[in-house]
């Protein structure tokens, strides 16, 4: 009644794996790349040297030099994942336990990603800014019921980044730029436990959150007046967080345990190299790739007051890589339109080590959008993206107190954005 548990309690990849604002899974791993509308009608391109926007802050800081005034931009990302399971030879804790047929309903649902930027050119060398928004996120919740639910039945949680940031232009040619950020999070997650060698069959959950700070900094340089670099770097950021275990009773019973929970991680890193080319007065054209060092998540642990003992996980996770390019088109005075496609690889290396709480793959990414100027200082832009999603072999053996989750997923994201920006 003391291990069993709460060595199920899988709460490790559950904190870690499915951090963000609640509700979607849509970059690779549980990145958040919608931190603008703006940009995802371009699926991203050239994200770090466009600077059309307050939203460069969170992007590149360096590209607040570019843009005159006060600029303050707001908006949301909607975004709707779809993870379907199908069973394929799973097994319940010892191999033994009967875990039905129920293959957990669609694990995804509607989350929102809102962001917040302003931006200040001071003067002509120098710019100020502020961003608010959530870089990581993910939500999956399965039926109460499901084959996986030793694994997990539910995970939701919601996370703030603000990132107060500063630019220098060096040059005509040349600015740079950097910040601080502070993140913070929030964690709520559940699933199902044995409360002994032969059962019953009980409930396990856990809320944590914390914070941790991190840095980032970036460049600008415009190579002719129609061609433009940037190149970005956000640190990673060691979160701290910590909570309470607690493990209930079948049916009606109430706690039945209940320990204080810690752990820590390093978030990781991302680098990104990007390109814009005007190639006449209606076309830009747009390119992007980007580095995340998710390596840096090999294993996670959890650390446990009282009679609940630690619990590790392996991920081995992989650095991966994205790629993206994207063009828009000047309609009119009034009208630009967008496109982008994108490849986003995936931090899970293999079926052996994927989470439920993370049935994460390979996907390719195309998007549209477009952005409408009211005048000379205010715009909306409007995008849409679909994320193609490789089919998702899962074979995680969680160990004799959770059992074999083996099957495959088929899955998918949509993605809708609106931002509304202003110029003082």
């Amino acid at each position: 009644m003391k291990a069993a548990p709460v060595r199920s309690l899988g709460i490790v990849p559950a904190i870690i794996l499915s951090m963000g604002a609640a509700g979607g899974a849509h970059a690779a791993g549980f990145q958040l790349l919608e931190q603008s509308a703006s940009g995802l009608g371009n699926a991203y391109a050239g994200s770090a040297a466009i600077a059309q926007d307050a939203s460069t802050i969170f992007y590149n800081p360096a590209g607040m030099i570019k843009l005159d005034g006060i600029n303050v931009s707001g908006g949301v990302n909607a975004i709707r994942p779809s993870f379907k399971f199908g069973n394929d030879g799973s097994t319940g804790p010892g191999g033994l336990w009967p875990v039905g047929t129920n293959t957990g309903g669609d694990a995804g649902s509607w989350g929102l990603v809102p962001n917040l930027y302003g931006s200040w050119r001071i003067n002509p060398d120098w710019a100020v800014g502020l961003g608010i928004g959530a870089p990581f996120g993910l939500m999956t919740e399965y039926d109460d019921d499901w084959i996986g639910r030793f694994h997990s039945t539910k995970f939701s949680i919601e996370s703030i980044n603000i990132n107060p940031s500063v630019a220098y232009r060096v040059s005509d040619r040349l600015s740079i730029g950097a910040g601080l950020n502070w993140m913070h999070l929030d964690a709520d997650y559940r699933r199902a436990a044995m409360l002994g060698p032969m059962g019953p069959e009980g409930r396990a959950g856990v809320k944590m959150n914390g914070d941790g700070w991190g840095w980032n900094v970036g460049m600008l340089y415009d190579i002719t007046p129609d061609t433009r670099i940037g190149l970005s770097y956000r640190s990673a950021v060691k979160m701290d967080v910590d909570g309470d275990t607690k493990v209930y009773g079948p049916g009606p019973v109430g706690v039945l345990m209940r320990a204080d929970a810690e752990t820590s991680v390093k978030l990781p890193d991302t680098a990104t190299l990007s390109f814009t080319h005007n190639l006449n007065d209606r076309w830009q054209l747009l390119a992007d790739v980007s580095w995340t060092g998710w390596s840096k998540i090999e294993s996670l642990d959890i650390y446990n007051s009282g009679p609940v003992p630690d619990d590790s996980l392996d991920l081995k996770f992989r650095d991966t890589w994205r790629i993206a390019l994207g063009a828009n088109y000047r309609a009119s005075e009034k009208w630009t339109l967008r496109g982008g496609i994108a490849w986003d690889q995936s931090p899970v290396r293999d079926a052996e080590h994927r989470p439920t709480s993370l049935p994460d793959n390979n996907r390719y990414w195309v998007s549209v959008g477009a952005r409408y100027n009211f005048s000379e200082r205010a715009s909306i832009d409007v995008g849409y993206a679909h994320l193609f999603v490789k089919d998702t072999d899962i074979n995680n053996n969680a160990g004799p107190s959770k059992g074999t989750v083996r099957g495959d997923y088929s899955s998918n994201a949509n993605i809708v954005g609106v931002q509304v920006s202003y110029r003082f």
